[in-house]
């Protein structure tokens, strides 16, 4: 997986927005996308590089107190909420 070319992450207070660059996006704002902490902290991880769902747990496991099984159940449903998002190419 990668994520598409086109988006920036930006903090807004304690919370994270993917924001479209260039003029002539056509940005749907009834779809914005917002992050947590720990979301936004894979996205730039794994920005610009080959990763997949292995990866992203790992990056949890490491970094977050949290078990294995939990990262997992995470990651999938944070990659079906960016693949829903059209934000990831598989």
């Amino acid at each position: 997986m990668k994520i598409k070319k086109g988006y920036t992450l930006r903090s807004l207070g304690q919370e994270f927005i993917l924001v479209v660059e260039g003029l002539d996006a056509a940005v749907d704002f009834s779809r914005m996308i917002s992050m947590n902490e720990s979301s936004a902290f894979l996205w730039k991880e794994v920005e610009d590089k080959d990763f997949d769902a292995e990866t992203l747990t790992n990056l949890l496991v490491d970094n977050y107190d949290i078990d294995r099984e939990t990262a997992q159940n995470d990651v999938a449903a944070l990659l079906k909420s960016w693949s829903a998002a059209g934000i990831i190419e598989e």
